[in-house]
C-alpha cells in the first residue's frame, strides 16, 4: 500500500496556499541574483560580502519553495512551514509597510501573507491535515492520531 492510499485528495485552499508561499520565494531569488551580478560588477568594498548575501537569500528562497512545492503536491509536512512562511510574510509586509515607508511593496506582501495564512486554517486545510473521516469531529481525528493514527488503523486491519 503506498502512502497516497493514505491521504485524502488535497483541497484546493492548500494548493493555493502554496502558490502564494512560491510567489516570495521566487522573490528572493531574483533579488538574489540582481545583488549577486550587480556585486560582481561594481569594486568590491571592505565588509561587503556578495557571496553570503547572495547566499543567505538563496537558502530562504530554497525554503519558500521547498514548502510551496510541498503544499502544491500535497503533502501534510508542509502545512507547518508554510504556516511559517506566511508568519515570516506578514512580519515582513508590516515591516516595508511601516518603517520602511514603502506601502507599495508592504501591503502585497503582507496581504500574501494573510491569504496563505487563512487559506492553511479553513476546516477543509484542517480537515486534510488531520485526515479527518466522513462524519467525524477534529476532535475525534485528533484523539485517534490524525493522518498517522489512520495510517496505522489500516496497517492493523491488513495485518489481521
Amino acid at each position: 500500500m503506498s502512502l497516497d492510499e493514505n491521504q485524502p485528495p488535497t483541497p484546493f485552499e492548500v494548493r493555493l496556499a502554496g502558490i502564494l508561499t512560491a510567489l516570495p520565494g521566487l522573490g528572493l531569488l531574483v533579488l538574489g541574483v540582481v545583488i549577486l551580478v550587480r556585486g560582481l560588477q561594481e569594486p568590491s568594498q571592505p565588509g561587503n560580502n556578495i557571496w553570503a548575501e547572495f547566499g543567505t537569500y538563496a537558502v530562504l528562497a530554497i525554503a519558500f519553495l521547498a514548502a510551496s512545492a510541498g503544499l502544491i503536491l500535497g503533502r501534510q509536512w508542509a502545512r507547518s512551514p508554510g504556516v511559517v512562511v506566511a508568519l515570516l510574510l506578514m512580519g515582513v509586509g508590516w515591516y516595508v509597510l511601516g518603517p520602511s515607508g514603502q506601502p507599495a511593496w508592504g501591503v502585497p506582501i503582507g496581504v500574501c501573507g494573510l491569504a496563505a495564512l487563512v487559506l492553511l486554517f479553513r476546516r477543509p486545510a484542517r480537515a486534510w491535515a488531520l485526515g479527518l473521516r466522513d462524519g467525524e469531529t477534529e476532535e475525534e481525528a485528533a484523539e485517534r492520531g490524525g493522518l498517522a493514527g489512520r495510517r496505522e488503523e489500516r496497517e492493523r486491519h491488513e495485518q489481521d
